[in-house]
């Protein structure tokens, strides 16, 4: 059997390369997976390539399977999905995600890996990881039925937390981006768009997740009384003032974090990774969801798109990336 195997590599802030590696031959309780795609969540990864995370969330911020240090060399990411090469039975030869940076094969826990289902493609389901985010800010914001909703921001976060509320019975949601090209995908996504000028205030609660000061002041002026701003954003090392005086405490505003890393108290009791994970990709059967993929370059071509990606040229969501035969070893 192949071991051979390549991974993207941080070199140094804003600068990356692939490396090649031989893998060890799978225990007893590990599979070998070989890539067929990942993706690049645009917001966290790019954040990464940057060199922007803080010292103080070097611990909080390592993905599961990340070898090396912030900020570099680090491999880094987490939205895999390959076929299982080596393993038991009931998982050889079956698709499966795994929260695993980019590299063309892979040795891991059986239990680090989540079978995609029959109904999911396996172009779709790099967007696990994201939708399993959504999917913990929901279980955090706790929608009720009928509530008036806004999502400020419509990056991948932003947008798959709109691909689930659009399913909620009675829910009057818009998604709000400055870039009016948003709006297409809210389309298809079945959501209404508005620029921040123009969104609906009175709102029951706001999905913050554009990761700006001015996306948060305005999920804050976009809320009813007594209405509440999840806040999904992830800001590295930059500082973020808000307007905590004017109308705040009158109004009784509430600003309260969700973050994937636990499992959302709001979820009901006994709720695990894996529940969420399986959660997360039966949820991707949705075809809708495809519109959070805008674009797709092959693996060897990572250390070249990666700079653009994290510069704005190639604008994205969700950048997939594509593994071959010939781009293995």
């Amino acid at each position: 059997m192949n071991r051979s195997a390549r991974a993207f590599w941080l070199r140094s802030p804003g600068h990356g390369e692939l490396r090649d590696l031989t893998l060890a031959e799978p225990a007893e309780d590990e599979v070998l997976v070989r890539a067929l795609y990942s993706g690049v969540s645009r917001g966290t990864e790019t954040l990464v390539f940057r060199g922007g995370v803080p010292e103080s969330q070097h611990a909080a911020m390592r993905a599961p399977f990340q070898e090396g240090d912030f900020p570099g060399p680090v491999k880094y990411g987490y939205l895999s999905v390959g076929t299982v090469e080596e393993g038991p039975d009931a998982l050889t030869g079956r698709t499966v995600f795994c929260l695993y940076p980019h590299q063309s094969r892979y040795v891991v826990p059986v239990n680090a890996v989540t079978v995609v289902p029959e109904g999911v493609p396996a172009a779709r389901a790099v967007l696990a990881g994201t939708v399993e985010t959504a999917v913990n800010a929901l279980w955090d914001a706790a929608p009720r039925i009928g509530d008036r909703i806004a999502v400020v921001g419509g990056g991948m976060v932003g947008c798959s937390v709109a691909a689930l509320l659009a399913r909620f019975p009675g829910v009057r949601l818009q998604l709000v981006d400055a870039d009016p090209a948003r709006a297409k995908t809210a389309e298809a996504l079945g959501v209404d768009f508005a620029t921040p000028e123009s969104a609906l205030g009175d709102r029951d609660l706001v999905v913050h997740a554009s990761a700006t000061e001015a996306g948060l002041t305005r999920a804050l002026q976009l809320l009813a009384p007594e209405g509440t701003v999840v806040e999904l954003s992830w800001y590295g090392d930059r500082r973020v003032a808000l307007p905590l005086g004017e109308a705040f405490h009158s109004r009784r505003l509430t600003v309260r974090s969700s973050q994937v890393g636990t499992v959302s108290p709001g979820a009901r009791a006994g709720r695990t990774y894996a529940d969420r994970m399986a959660l997360a990709l039966d949820l991707l059967a949705d075809p809708a969801l495809d519109a959070l993929i805008t674009g797709e370059s092959a693996f060897e071509q990572l250390p070249d798109v990666m700079p653009k990606l994290a510069s704005g040229e190639i604008p994205a969501l969700c950048h997939r990336i594509r593994y071959t035969e010939t781009g293995l070893t």
